[in-house]
């Protein structure tokens, strides 16, 4: 028997609402695998005044997955999230690294864009900052430890096919090195590139095929964190030390005002 879909979430608020979503995940790095990788969305919505100025508590986020809660997605799932306006900037204006994707994600990628979606995309280097580096640094590390077997996490592997046929889990890998030339772009270039260059693109995909040893791996993750570290620590980054709130929080006012018609 099919194991139905999970839902969390109001749709009746999310769809009808949204203002912008794109392909994340592999998809929009441009490191997918034909026929091994799942296919994940992200996009945000404006609540309804009531959500947001009455004493209605709700839920600020949709969750749509083809896999129950807690069961890893494979080829052909399908997970959907579309977070409320003021949710997704908090998470945005923090530097979270999938957050960040649909503001970067190329317009073949995009789902939904209304002109507010449009408008948002349009102050995107308005997120970018000092901290949004480390933080990509820091998903860095986490997938960097869980590349390398370490910690309590890594007792029972997450793809134990990947280690049983390559040695170690090559997906963590392509993710540490991914996150690695992502945030020395953002650090170097105040920029976010979507998908990868093709050098980084090709370099990525070689590691996820397996095709690069864990050691050469690690050591290329550690020299770009070097010299992201540089860049930072000499002050030889175009990035503020904080993304830009105030314009941000401007344009949201603003945005859900018109939004719900009141100007």
């Amino acid at each position: 028997m099919t194991a139905p879909n999970v839902e969390y979430g109001d749709a009746s608020v999310a769809f009808p609402n949204e203002i912008l979503r794109s392909v994340v995940g592999s998809g929009v790095h441009g490191i997918a695998v034909e026929g091994t990788d799942d296919h994940d969305e992200m996009g945000l919505y404006v609540e309804p005044p009531e959500l947001v100025l009455g004493v209605t508590s709700a839920r600020q986020d949709y969750i749509w997955r083809t896999q129950p809660e807690g069961v890893r997605s494979g080829h052909g799932d399908v997970d959907l999230v579309l977070y409320s306006l003021r949710k997704y900037l908090r998470l945005a204006v923090k530097g979270n690294p999938t957050a960040l994707l649909p503001l970067y994600a190329p317009e073949s990628d995009l789902i939904t864009c209304t002109p507010l979606g449009s408008e948002l995309r349009s102050i995107r280097t308005s997120f970018l900052s000092q901290h949004a580096v480390e933080r990509f640094l820091g998903y860095m590390r986490s997938q960097h430890e869980r590349m390398l077997g370490r910690g309590k996490q890594n007792r029972v592997p997450n793809r134990p096919e990947l280690v049983e046929r390559f040695g170690w889990d090559v997906k963590y890998g392509s993710h540490a090195l991914r996150l690695a030339f992502q945030g020395q772009e953002i650090a170097r270039d105040g920029h976010l590139t979507l998908p990868l260059v093709d050098e980084q693109r090709a370099r990525v995909l070689a590691v996820k095929r397996g095709e690069v040893p864990r050691e050469e791996v690690s050591s290329q993750i550690a020299d770009i964190e070097h010299d992201v570290r540089r860049l930072l620590d000499l002050g030889q980054t175009p990035l503020p030390e904080r993304a830009g709130g105030g314009k941000i929080t401007a344009w949201a006012v603003d945005a859900q005002r018109r939004h719900w018609g009141w100007n």
